[in-house]
């Protein structure tokens, strides 16, 4: 009931309490609807003929491409990030992934192996290891794990992890001043020949100092994305990235087509390393010898051939092939050996062979530097990555991939050293079979970390990998560390050039090509310092070691001087040089069209 006071109603009697809504209790049938759901997609996708195949054109992907003949251009469907991905092109496509990738895996671990001298079981676990870590390491990557607010573990995308090549350059460059200032043992012959001896502790050393420095990464991926593109942009990336090719050509790939990259380049006339790789190989030769200059051809030749006449899926692991086709040559010509096969395990694990982790001081500041090239490379294969998966490479959400996919690396690299395999990084292969099988899945990505693990877990495998001749790796190697520069190469042509580029890029380079092309220039630049405490000499050998080496002081020199210099001024009377080369050309076409 109500009444009016002053014209405005009065209630008399409280409105009645809504009862709360009851909610039926969840039956057993209704929690386990969702698990109920997946598996009855698993079940179709194995039982139909479309989960296993798909729409997919496996003939285009399997039929070479013939000289001489019209062949038909089809693309296959597209596959992204998360589409319903058929079980065959999932495995196909991992498989692709992982043999693209598996040059590049086996390469470091053998080349520390030969750098230190270690027996053939610790070389074979090195491979194994290797290939484990990485594939359970792509697998964080391949990830986008949110963290809080807006940070991320992994890029979201079909990333995967390998063993980084810019630890090669470096690891040389540690290894040598470890054998100089007597931290690893060597032997001194009658003919006066130093030759190294077996030093596991010295990889030991800079796996526990990779792993203190990998903190580094992990700092600058909670950095903003923007910063780091501008304080690494693509004319300090790309020079970079040009001068670890360039180095790992001269210092192994090059070194290994001619024999071995060991003493025996030098031609001594007595001991172990008069022949190459030594005096025991099946079929030694002296270094640079046209048996081997040939086997290393034949592999490299044979990578040429599948990029012209192969199918797709050829030319996404013509390296494998090309390491197959010399080996078979090598083989029946004599030149390997199974000794490697037979001591290696059938079956292996992680932490199978141990190294005793420790803390090389001086090897602490070039560390720091490599793990600072590992994130600029990372950003730009990352964008790779985005780009040919048909992802925007502007805004948040690219954002988080990079800061995700820097955050991946830096755990990577920590892991990795736990995991007895030097530092990772995001390997910029597996772009070209995304681009060329058009499947940016990560489905697929999956299957390739389970071929890399089951890969690693063959022991027998890695032996086999181990009993490559030098000459058939260094042409396979060879090609493969041109195309890391060739990479550089794609980086810089992305950089407007202007005076200031140029300028940059010049000093950059003279630095770097002048360590590589006379590898002691710096090496003697503190002997006239007398009896330098001990943590001077760290820091002496630390300047050294990063001077030493190309890809170090010439992304040094790149960083500090784009820091340094003002940006130049755009003219807008006469323009910049690049624009007047433009116009020029404009103009030559406009008076062909006259003609």
């Amino acid at each position: 009931m109500s009444s009016t006071t002053s014209g405005l109603p009065v209630l008399n009697q409280q409105p009645q309490a809504t009862a709360p809504p009851t909610v039926p209790p969840a039956s057993s049938s209704s929690r386990f609807a969702p698990l109920k759901e997946h598996a009855q997609r698993i079940k179709k996708k194995v039982t139909s003929r479309d989960g296993w195949m798909g729409d997919y054109d496996y003939a285009w992907l399997c039929s070479p491409t013939l000289p001489f003949m019209k062949q038909e251009r089809r693309n296959p469907p597209f596959y992204a990030l998360e589409d319903d991905l058929p079980l065959i092109l999932g495995m196909s496509s991992g498989l692709q992934h992982a043999l693209a990738m598996l040059a590049g895996l086996i390469t470091p671990p053998i080349i520390f192996a030969s750098a230190l001298n270690l027996d053939a079981a610790t070389s074979s676990y090195m491979i194994s290891a290797s290939l484990i870590a990485c594939g359970i390491m792509s697998m964080v990557q391949m990830s986008h794990i949110h963290l809080f607010k807006g940070y991320y573990i992994g890029t979201g995308l079909l990333s995967v992890v390998g063993t980084s090549f810019a630890t090669l350059s470096t690891a040389n460059a540690i290894f040598d001043a470890m054998y100089r200032n007597g931290t690893c043992p060597t032997s001194v012959g009658a003919d006066g020949i130093t030759t190294r001896l077996a030093c596991p502790d010295a990889y030991g050393m800079v796996l526990g100092t990779s792993l203190i420095c990998s903190f580094l990464e992990i700092f600058m991926s909670f950095c903003s994305p923007r910063v780091l593109k501008r304080l690494f942009p693509p004319i300090v990336t790309g020079t970079v990235i040009l001068m670890i090719g360039a180095s790992l050509i001269g210092e192994s790939g090059a070194a290994n087509w001619g024999g071995g990259s060991n003493n025996c380049q030098t031609h001594p006339e007595t001991g172990i390393f008069r022949l190459c790789p030594t005096i025991f190989a099946p079929r030694p030769l002296p270094w640079g010898s046209p048996e081997f200059i040939g086997l290393g051809f034949l592999s490299f030749s044979t990578i040429i051939l599948v990029e012209m006449f192969g199918s797709p899926f050829m030319k996404n692991i013509s390296i494998i092939i090309g390491l197959i086709v010399g080996c078979i040559v090598a083989g029946a010509a004599g030149y390997m050996s199974d000794s490697t096969i037979r001591s290696a395990p059938a079956i292996t694990f992680l932490w199978v062979h141990r190294f005793k982790l420790d803390v090389y001081p001086p090897a602490i500041l070039p560390m720091l530097a490599v793990y600072v090239s590992l994130a600029m490379e990372a950003i730009g294969d990352i964008t790779a990555s985005a780009e040919v998966s048909r992802q925007p490479v502007v805004g948040d959400v690219f954002d988080s991939r990079i800061q995700g996919g820097i955050l991946g690396d830096g755990i990577s690299g920590f892991m990795s050293a736990l995991f007895i395999v030097t530092p990772l990084s995001t390997f910029a292969q597996n772009n070209g079979v995304i681009a060329i099988t058009r499947c940016a899945n990560r489905g697929a990505g999956r299957w390739c970390c389970f071929f890399l693990i089951l890969f690693g877990v063959l022991g027998k495998l890695s032996g086999i990998f181990l009993a490559i001749p030098n000459p058939v790796l260094g042409g396979v190697t060879t090609f493969l560390f041109a195309n890391v520069a060739a990479s550089g190469v794609r980086v810089l042509s992305s950089v407007h050039f202007t005076r200031r580029e140029r300028f940059i890029l010049a000093a950059a380079l003279a630095f770097g090509f002048g360590n590589l092309l006379k590898e002691e220039l710096f090496e003697h630049l503190f002997d006239g310092v007398d009896n330098p405490n001990s943590g001077l000499k760290g820091l002496f050998d630390s300047i050294t070691i990063v001077l030493s080496t190309p890809f170090l002081s010439a992304g040094v020199v790149a960083a500090v001087l784009n820091l340094l210099l003002p940006q130049d001024v755009p003219d807008t009377l006469h323009g910049d040089d690049s624009s007047s080369v433009e116009r020029e050309h404009v103009d030559v076409e406009s008076q062909e069209k006259k003609i």
